[in-house]
């Protein structure tokens, strides 16, 4: 770890646009690179059952077009966080946008189960330059409890994304099938591009780039970060947190439209209900972020993620009727805002001279875990949701541990200084 006189050197330059030069439309824009991966696994997940009759196929298989993307967005985060860091933001940001629509293309027009995972594949992989560029590029803007407000306003913003997806899916399934939602996700992956193209500016530029390697050189400040217990502990609280909730997407079709009984259009307001939850508390979290402890608000949401989990747990297990696992499950999703903005915010201010691979790490883990997690919860089949809350519970407990670990041990980076300043 750094000593105060080593950190106050290493301290990075202003950032290219100005110190919190995050405008209302490039954030627009950042939010929306970042809600077209819910929005590419949501919107067509109501039609889950169809595309396995379509395809002749099984609910393993058809989760695997889930996985496979999953699985692109954690590798492909991984080549364009550290490639922002060096050749700057706006490049890698176009050519992952460009290739993210023709994968997106070939994945509605896929004739074949394994086409259509292949392109799924190759989509993630592209869009993951959205998502990990987008967080290094307001890691550039801005700093402490304005990270963490802009990090939570993303999740509000981006919150829309899970709220009309599945409710839209299970809406347009019935008229255009499962290949028109997929159009769908392709035009708006087009959008993104062109939003790109419109409003992102470079705000890692080659001077900028050039100050930063020396500092790294002279100081080590970059490695060690990225070994700090602050970056460690938030990052992997973010990634168990989130796989929390992928768990949960990815047996949610089962539980609601088999267990339940819901049909596709309630199933799409009951999954809708809950990405709301999650959009309203992250609006809430980032109004407090500016007045209360920003690791107390992570803190509050990891227990109150590691409660919901518990009673879902209970519940699955007792002999009641499934519809009760509604209420628990909302609130698991809903307090997921308290924990996404503010876990990412903490760990890229712990590894903000290394913005690109932090953030490529974090994303990487993130997804790494979503996609391993996805195809567990229907281990038990389609008519119990005991494996889905089995998951839940320990993802949580774990995210929840590595928060603590991280907080106890958090060395002489002082992150919660960082966040006063």
């Amino acid at each position: 770890m750094s000593t105060p006189a080593a950190a106050s050197s290493a301290t990075p330059p202003t950032p290219a646009p100005g110190r919190d030069g995050i405008t209302a439309g490039l954030l627009l824009v950042l939010a929306l690179l970042s809600a077209l991966a819910p929005f590419a696994t949501d919107l067509y997940l109501p039609a889950f059952p169809t595309m396995a009759a379509e395809l002749t196929t099984d609910a393993t298989s058809i989760q695997l077009t889930l996985t496979a993307f999953l699985v692109g967005i954690a590798a492909g985060q991984l080549v364009f966080g550290p490639l922002s860091d060096r050749v700057g933001r706006v490049k890698p940001l176009v050519v992952g946008s460009v290739l993210c629509v023709v994968a997106s293309v070939a994945a509605a027009a896929a004739p074949t189960i394994e086409i259509l995972v292949g392109a799924r594949l190759v989509q993630g992989l592209a869009g993951a330059a959205g998502m990990v560029i987008g967080r290094a590029v307001i890691s550039d803007l801005s700093r402490g409890t304005s990270a963490a407000r802009a990090f939570s306003l993303m999740m509000l913003v981006g919150g829309i994304a899970p709220v009309l997806a599945p409710l839209l899916g299970s809406i347009l399934v019935g008229p255009i099938g499962w290949r028109g939602l997929l159009w769908i996700v392709a035009v708006l992956a087009l959008a993104m591009l062109v939003g790109v193209l419109a409003v992102v500016r470079e705000t890692h530029p080659a001077a900028r780039r050039a100050e930063m390697r020396e500092q790294r050189a002279r100081t080590g400040s970059g490695a060690r970060e990225l070994r700090s217990r602050d970056y460690l502990g938030n990052t992997l609280a973010f990634g168990f947190a989130f796989a929390v909730m992928m768990a949960y997407i990815s047996a949610s079709p089962f539980v609601y439209q088999v267990m339940m009984g819901l049909s596709e259009v309630q199933y799409g307001l009951a999954f809708g209900a809950n990405a709301l939850g999650l959009a309203v508390v992250s609006g809430i979290s980032a109004r407090l972020a500016a007045t209360r402890s920003v690791p107390g608000l992570l803190g509050l949401g990891l227990s109150l993620v590691l409660l919901s989990a518990v009673a879902v747990l209970v519940l699955a297990l007792a002999p009641v009727p499934a519809g009760w696992l509604a209420l628990p499950l909302f609130t698991s999703v809903a307090s997921l805002g308290l924990v996404l903005g503010n876990a990412t915010a903490l760990a890229l201010t712990a590894a903000r001279h290394t913005a690109g691979t932090a953030s490529a790490v974090l994303g990487a883990l993130q997804f790494a875990l979503a996609g391993l997690v996805s195809p567990l919860v229907s281990l038990g089949g389609e008519d119990t949701a005991v494996p889905l809350a089995g998951i839940m519970t320990a993802l949580a407990v774990i995210a929840l541990g590595c928060f603590a670990v991280g907080r106890r041990g958090r060395g002489r980076l002082d992150v919660a200084h960082q966040l006063e300043v």
